[in-house]
């Protein structure tokens, strides 16, 4: 049975109340750094979602730049415990992934100013 995944519709009214949280969680992310890149998660494009409920509950489907990361159980850690204290938040759940597969056309302008990174994209989006 798949884990308790909230279904609850938010009003445009509760989005609005939690949109705050939102760039707080958003801040709170981007002080997470991945071990072999000078680049937080979030510039990174390793967070895939990130949903608030009524509850202030926060969940993350996040993955890495590699499945075989050494340091993965450190980052998931550092994630859940720098959104944790995020005043508002009552509590923090992360999803691994691998699909989609992560790739540098995931890097944010910032992050690719930041690497140095010149890159022309092909018909599918891909950085070549």
């Amino acid at each position: 049975m798949e884990e308790n995944k909230n279904t609850e519709v938010l009003t445009a009214e509760d989005v609005a109340a939690l949109q705050p949280l939102y760039a707080d969680v958003i801040l709170a992310l981007k002080q997470v750094y991945d071990p072999e890149i000078p680049v937080n998660i979030y510039d990174l494009g390793l967070i895939y979602e990130l949903n608030i409920d009524k509850a202030r509950k926060v969940s993350i489907v996040m993955t890495f730049t590699a499945p075989n990361c050494p340091m993965a159980d450190d980052v998931l850690h550092e994630v859940e415990e720098s959104v944790k204290q995020v005043p508002g938040v009552t509590d923090c759940a992360i999803e691994l992934t691998f699909d989609p597969v992560w790739d540098r056309s995931m890097l944010s302008e910032e992050a690719r100013v930041d690497l140095g990174l010149d890159y022309e994209e092909d018909e599918y989006g891909k950085l070549s």
